[in-house]
Protein backbone atom coordinates (compact mmCIF):
# COMPACT_ATOMS: atom_id res chain seq x y z
CA UNK A 1 0.00 0.00 0.00
CA UNK A 2 1.18 3.66 -0.93
CA UNK A 3 2.05 5.14 2.19
CA UNK A 4 -0.05 8.30 3.28
CA UNK A 5 1.61 11.34 3.10
CA UNK A 6 -0.05 14.39 3.87
CA UNK A 7 -1.88 16.04 1.40
CA UNK A 8 -2.16 19.71 -0.30
CA UNK A 9 -4.84 21.34 -2.74
CA UNK A 10 -3.14 23.07 -5.19
CA UNK A 11 -6.27 25.11 -6.66
CA UNK A 12 -5.99 25.98 -10.57
CA UNK A 13 -6.70 29.21 -11.69
CA UNK A 14 -7.85 27.85 -14.72
CA UNK A 15 -11.15 28.15 -13.44
CA UNK A 16 -11.08 31.34 -11.17
CA UNK A 17 -13.26 34.51 -11.73
CA UNK A 18 -10.00 36.59 -13.68
CA UNK A 19 -11.91 39.39 -13.63
CA UNK A 20 -11.37 38.38 -9.71
CA UNK A 21 -8.50 36.64 -9.34
CA UNK A 22 -7.16 38.51 -6.69
CA UNK A 23 -9.94 38.27 -4.28
CA UNK A 24 -10.47 34.25 -5.06
CA UNK A 25 -6.48 33.86 -4.32
CA UNK A 26 -7.28 35.64 -0.88
CA UNK A 27 -10.53 32.98 -0.42
CA UNK A 28 -8.23 29.94 -0.92
CA UNK A 29 -5.16 31.07 1.18
CA UNK A 30 -8.14 31.55 3.42
CA UNK A 31 -9.15 28.04 3.23
CA UNK A 32 -5.46 26.86 4.42
CA UNK A 33 -3.53 26.19 0.45
CA UNK A 34 0.21 26.86 0.55
CA UNK A 35 -0.02 25.90 -3.56
CA UNK A 36 -1.62 27.52 -6.24
CA UNK A 37 -1.39 25.93 -9.86
CA UNK A 38 -0.90 27.53 -13.19
CA UNK A 39 -1.98 26.07 -16.53
CA UNK A 40 0.24 27.65 -19.02
CA UNK A 41 -1.43 26.79 -22.65
CA UNK A 42 -0.22 27.44 -25.81
CA UNK A 43 -2.62 26.90 -28.62
CA UNK A 44 -0.12 24.49 -29.67
CA UNK A 45 0.69 21.48 -27.86
CA UNK A 46 -2.43 21.46 -26.52
CA UNK A 47 -5.60 22.85 -28.39
CA UNK A 48 -6.42 25.74 -25.80
CA UNK A 49 -4.46 29.19 -25.01
CA UNK A 50 -4.70 30.34 -21.50
CA UNK A 51 -2.84 32.33 -19.43
CA UNK A 52 1.18 33.73 -20.08
CA UNK A 53 4.17 35.31 -18.32
CA UNK A 54 1.61 39.01 -17.62
CA UNK A 55 -0.83 36.79 -15.68
CA UNK A 56 2.06 34.90 -13.68
CA UNK A 57 3.55 38.11 -12.57
CA UNK A 58 0.09 39.53 -11.80
CA UNK A 59 -0.59 36.51 -9.45
CA UNK A 60 2.93 36.80 -7.80
CA UNK A 61 2.23 40.70 -6.61
CA UNK A 62 -0.85 39.52 -4.55
CA UNK A 63 0.04 35.99 -3.08
CA UNK A 64 3.19 34.52 -1.75
CA UNK A 65 2.07 31.32 -1.80
CA UNK A 66 4.13 28.67 -4.12
CA UNK A 67 3.03 29.08 -7.51
CA UNK A 68 2.86 25.71 -9.58
CA UNK A 69 3.53 26.47 -12.98
CA UNK A 70 2.51 23.95 -15.69
CA UNK A 71 3.99 24.49 -19.17
CA UNK A 72 1.39 22.88 -21.62
CA UNK A 73 3.57 24.41 -24.28
CA UNK A 74 6.06 22.58 -27.33
CA UNK A 75 8.79 24.85 -25.90
CA UNK A 76 9.48 24.91 -22.54
CA UNK A 77 13.18 25.22 -22.95
CA UNK A 78 12.67 28.67 -24.65
CA UNK A 79 10.05 30.39 -21.93
CA UNK A 80 10.97 29.16 -18.76
CA UNK A 81 13.37 31.75 -17.68
CA UNK A 82 10.75 34.09 -18.55
CA UNK A 83 8.13 32.52 -15.93
CA UNK A 84 10.47 32.20 -13.48
CA UNK A 85 11.46 35.88 -13.77
CA UNK A 86 7.74 36.66 -13.41
CA UNK A 87 7.56 34.47 -10.02
CA UNK A 88 7.14 30.87 -10.39
CA UNK A 89 8.37 29.08 -7.94
CA UNK A 90 8.09 25.89 -9.70
CA UNK A 91 8.15 25.04 -13.47
CA UNK A 92 6.56 21.84 -14.81
CA UNK A 93 7.04 20.75 -18.27
CA UNK A 94 5.89 18.02 -19.63
CA UNK A 95 7.57 14.86 -21.33
CA UNK A 96 6.17 15.41 -24.36
CA UNK A 97 7.51 17.88 -25.30
CA UNK A 98 11.21 17.58 -24.20
CA UNK A 99 14.42 16.46 -26.77
CA UNK A 100 16.55 16.40 -23.84
CA UNK A 101 14.55 15.86 -20.42
CA UNK A 102 17.77 15.74 -18.49
CA UNK A 103 18.99 19.24 -20.28
CA UNK A 104 15.43 20.61 -19.86
CA UNK A 105 15.60 19.84 -15.59
CA UNK A 106 19.24 21.08 -15.19
CA UNK A 107 18.04 24.00 -16.90
CA UNK A 108 15.10 25.10 -14.70
CA UNK A 109 16.80 24.23 -11.57
CA UNK A 110 19.31 26.70 -12.23
CA UNK A 111 16.86 29.87 -13.10
CA UNK A 112 16.47 28.55 -9.37
CA UNK A 113 12.82 26.53 -9.42
CA UNK A 114 12.09 23.60 -8.63
CA UNK A 115 11.37 21.01 -11.06
CA UNK A 116 8.38 19.28 -12.15
CA UNK A 117 7.45 16.59 -15.27
CA UNK A 118 4.18 15.52 -16.18
CA UNK A 119 2.88 13.05 -18.47
CA UNK A 120 -0.36 12.64 -20.48
CA UNK A 121 -2.49 9.84 -20.63
CA UNK A 122 -0.91 8.22 -23.09
CA UNK A 123 2.12 8.25 -22.24
CA UNK A 124 3.48 5.27 -20.18
CA UNK A 125 5.28 5.92 -16.82
CA UNK A 126 8.39 4.10 -18.14
CA UNK A 127 8.60 7.51 -20.33
CA UNK A 128 9.66 9.42 -17.12
CA UNK A 129 11.72 6.56 -15.59
CA UNK A 130 15.57 8.06 -16.48
CA UNK A 131 14.62 11.26 -14.81
CA UNK A 132 11.95 10.77 -11.94
CA UNK A 133 15.22 10.98 -9.03
CA UNK A 134 16.56 14.41 -10.66
CA UNK A 135 13.15 16.08 -10.36
CA UNK A 136 11.26 17.73 -7.33
CA UNK A 137 7.99 16.78 -8.30
CA UNK A 138 5.96 14.30 -11.20
CA UNK A 139 2.14 15.72 -12.19
CA UNK A 140 -0.06 12.73 -13.35
CA UNK A 141 -2.46 13.94 -15.83
CA UNK A 142 -5.90 12.34 -15.53
CA UNK A 143 -7.44 14.46 -18.00
CA UNK A 144 -6.14 15.11 -21.63
CA UNK A 145 -5.02 18.69 -21.20
CA UNK A 146 -6.48 21.18 -22.60
CA UNK A 147 -9.54 22.35 -21.11
CA UNK A 148 -11.03 22.23 -17.22
CA UNK A 149 -13.98 20.79 -15.78
CA UNK A 150 -13.10 17.10 -17.60
CA UNK A 151 -14.01 13.86 -16.12
CA UNK A 152 -11.53 11.98 -14.11
CA UNK A 153 -9.87 9.27 -15.66
CA UNK A 154 -9.96 6.09 -12.98
CA UNK A 155 -7.33 3.67 -15.27
CA UNK A 156 -4.84 6.55 -14.38
CA UNK A 157 -4.70 5.23 -10.82
CA UNK A 158 -2.63 2.35 -11.27
CA UNK A 159 -0.41 4.71 -12.84
CA UNK A 160 -0.17 6.66 -9.65
CA UNK A 161 0.58 3.96 -7.54
CA UNK A 162 2.92 2.95 -9.95
CA UNK A 163 4.66 6.50 -10.27
CA UNK A 164 4.46 6.57 -6.63
CA UNK A 165 6.70 3.47 -5.56
CA UNK A 166 9.44 5.37 -7.22
CA UNK A 167 9.66 8.66 -5.17
CA UNK A 168 11.66 9.61 -2.38
CA UNK A 169 9.65 11.62 0.65
CA UNK A 170 10.89 14.76 -0.44
CA UNK A 171 9.24 14.44 -3.86
CA UNK A 172 5.55 15.35 -4.39
CA UNK A 173 3.33 13.46 -6.64
CA UNK A 174 0.60 15.51 -8.04
CA UNK A 175 -2.24 14.84 -9.93
CA UNK A 176 -4.57 17.13 -12.59
CA UNK A 177 -7.49 16.42 -13.87
CA UNK A 178 -11.42 15.65 -12.74
CA UNK A 179 -10.89 16.22 -9.02
CA UNK A 180 -13.57 16.76 -6.68
CA UNK A 181 -15.15 15.01 -3.19
CA UNK A 182 -15.31 11.71 -5.02
CA UNK A 183 -11.89 11.41 -6.96
CA UNK A 184 -9.88 12.98 -4.22
CA UNK A 185 -9.60 10.48 -1.84
CA UNK A 186 -8.55 8.02 -4.98
CA UNK A 187 -5.88 9.67 -6.15
CA UNK A 188 -4.75 9.89 -2.75
CA UNK A 189 -5.06 6.39 -1.67
CA UNK A 190 -3.26 5.37 -4.78
CA UNK A 191 -0.13 7.90 -3.34
CA UNK A 192 -0.60 11.21 -4.87
CA UNK A 193 0.11 14.36 -2.14
CA UNK A 194 -0.79 17.27 -4.17
CA UNK A 195 -4.17 17.02 -5.83
CA UNK A 196 -4.90 20.03 -8.86
CA UNK A 197 -8.46 21.01 -8.30
CA UNK A 198 -10.22 24.10 -10.60
CA UNK A 199 -14.06 23.36 -10.84
CA UNK A 200 -14.64 21.71 -7.81
CA UNK A 201 -13.02 24.71 -5.76
CA UNK A 202 -13.87 27.97 -7.41
CA UNK A 203 -17.27 27.17 -9.37
CA UNK A 204 -19.79 26.81 -5.92
CA UNK A 205 -19.09 30.16 -4.51
CA UNK A 206 -17.01 29.75 -1.62
CA UNK A 207 -13.45 28.65 -2.72
CA UNK A 208 -11.88 28.40 0.65
CA UNK A 209 -15.00 25.90 1.83
CA UNK A 210 -14.53 23.76 -0.87
CA UNK A 211 -10.67 23.22 -0.43
CA UNK A 212 -11.81 22.21 3.06
CA UNK A 213 -14.35 19.74 2.01
CA UNK A 214 -12.15 18.17 -0.53
CA UNK A 215 -9.03 18.00 2.60
CA UNK A 216 -11.79 16.73 4.64
CA UNK A 217 -13.16 13.80 2.15
CA UNK A 218 -9.69 12.70 1.87
CA UNK A 219 -9.39 12.22 5.86
CA UNK A 220 -12.51 10.82 6.36
CA UNK A 221 -11.86 8.43 3.94
CA UNK A 222 -8.51 7.38 5.38
CA UNK A 223 -9.88 6.78 8.76
CA UNK A 224 -12.59 4.55 7.27
CA UNK A 225 -10.13 2.42 6.07
CA UNK A 226 -7.63 3.25 8.83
Amino acid sequence: MAPRRPIRIAPSILSADMGRLAEEIRAVEAGGVEWLHLDVMDGHFVPNLSIGVPVVAGVRRHTRLFLDTHLMITDPSRYAPAFVEAGADGITFHIETAADPAGLVRQIRGLGAKVGVSLNPGTPPAAIRGIVEQVDLVLVMTVWPGFGGQTFMTDGLPRIAEIAGWLRPDQFLEVDGGINAETAPAAARAGADTLVAGSAVFEGGDPGAAVRRLLAAVTAEREAHA
